[in-house]
């Protein structure tokens, strides 16, 4: 979430006053219906206006039934608004599309010299980084991804038990040449950005942690740490080096060496869907400007999901990053629907589905809809910023469809935001 303060937009100084009171009280009053009877289209439909009506004007709801091909509810849903995190939607479909869910990101070591007697290398070593954002230690990739990731120690690895080298008689240098050396997305004015949580780099290791490399910061300072991070990895592995650490494109002519492979694209979007992980979406993104759009920014990589998106779907959006930061970022409820209804009954849509957060089990919906139909019965995509919060997703219904909806709640306190979008959520699920 960026930020803690929540606009009221449109009302007048006593209307903000009455919907605060209700923001604080509602969790509260307003208990999540247990488990129920299936519901018709005229209670869902009655159902939703009430829910959009206390949310206020800055709202819109689109809710399609995929197995009978039918639109059962729209209400403003045309409406351009921010995205926030649903946006990560757009990425990861355009990265399933383009790469494919078995695609990987290679992380590379690479020689410049040549292998001498006794397990010596004569020259230095280039740690080329493919924009992989899980690249790091065991440990952190243990403790932040539950073990899905490509370690250093693999690199370290492919080199001493593969190539046999004990001794390298030059330096290692780290190469995000991959990517720009911008930090930060576009909220941040490609700044460095703590919402982000961690710092864009083609050599991000640990999510771009930089150590003395960035205090003051130097230019290069993601890559020169993990250099130095797999400069003191071969040093613990008995491996002695001749020269130091920093940071530097690979040379022409260089040979490969070793390689840590990524997670595949969809292992990846399991770790970036469900905790809507800002990181992974601005870093994937630049992968795809990098792959596919001559260059890896975010610029790029936002064109590539714009023309994607159009030709995959023929939907519009306007795209400036991967993770939805932006206020800048343009959807509407109906596109997001159109985008999930499409999609439904295809491989890449099986995949999102699956990376989904689960209502009331996983990720951002963990504590959400517990002890209704919802439960485990919903999958979705939250989106939250500054007086932003919409809720998009599957829901297998009563009847056994399912149901695409998209609900995006503006201009009032998140918690608020939250208890509409379940009870949506929730009637959806009861259908």
């Amino acid at each position: 979430m960026q930020g803690t303060f929540y606009g009221y937009v449109g009302h007048s100084p006593a209307v903000r006053v009455l919907i605060l009171l209700f923001g604080l009280l509602l969790p509260t009053i307003v208990a999540a219906p247990v488990a129920g009877a299936q519901q018709g289209l005229g209670a869902l439909q009655a159902d939703f206006s009430h829910e959009l009506a206390l949310a206020g004007p800055a709202d819109g709801a689109y809710v399609y039934d995929v197995t009978a091909k039918q639109a059962l509810f729209s209400q403003n849903a045309t409406a351009m608004r921010p995205p926030a995190s649903v946006e990560k939607l757009y990425t990861a479909t355009t990265a399933l599309a383009l790469m494919g869910p078995t695609a990987r990101l290679d992380t590379t070591v690479y020689g410049v010299g040549h292998m001498a007697p006794g397990g010596v290398w004569e020259g230095s070593l280039y740690l080329k980084g493919g924009g992989d954002p899980t690249f790091g230690s065991t440990s952190f990739i243990h403790s932040h991804y539950g073990g899905i990731g490509a370690s250093v120690s693999a690199l370290v690895s492919g080199l001493v038990r593969t190539n046999h080298i004990h001794h390298i008689t030059g330096s290692i240098e780290g190469d995000e040449s991959y990517f720009d050396s911008l930090r930060g997305e576009p909220s941040s004015d490609y700044a460095e950005d703590p919402f982000l949580e961690g710092t864009l780099s083609a050599l991000a290791f640990n999510r771009g942690e930089t150590g003395q490399y960035g205090s003051p910061p130097t230019p290069h300072a993601p890559a020169a740490y993990a250099a130095r991070a797999l400069w003191g990895a071969l040093k613990a592995d008995g491996v002695t080096i001749d020269g130091g650490s920093d940071a530097a494109d690979t040379p022409a002519g260089a040979v490969q060496l070793a390689q840590a492979p990524s997670p595949t694209i969809q292992q990846l979007l399991g770790l970036m869907l469900p905790p809507s992980d800002n990181f992974f979406a601005e870093t994937l993104v630049k992968d795809l400007g990098a792959r596919y759009g001559g260059a890896g920014t975010t610029a790029a990589g936002a064109a590539v999901v714009t023309k994607t998106i159009a030709q995959l779907l023929g939907i519009h959006p306007h795209v400036v990053d991967g993770s939805g930061l932006s206020e800048e970022d343009r959807t509407s409820p109906y596109q997001v629907s159109d985008l999930l209804t499409e999609l439904a009954s295809t491989p890449i849509g099986t995949v999102l589905r699956n990376s989904m957060a689960v209502a009331g089990r996983t990720g951002t919906l963990e504590l959400r809809m517990r002890h209704t139909r919802a439960e485990g019965n919903c999958q979705g995509k939250t989106g939250t910023l500054t007086g932003v919060s919409n809720l998009v997703g599957y829901c297998q219904a009563a009847d056994g469809h399912t149901l695409a909806f998209a609900i995006f709640t503006d201009g009032i306190p998140i918690e608020t935001a939250h208890t509409f979008q379940d009870n949506m959520a929730i009637t959806v699920a009861d259908y």
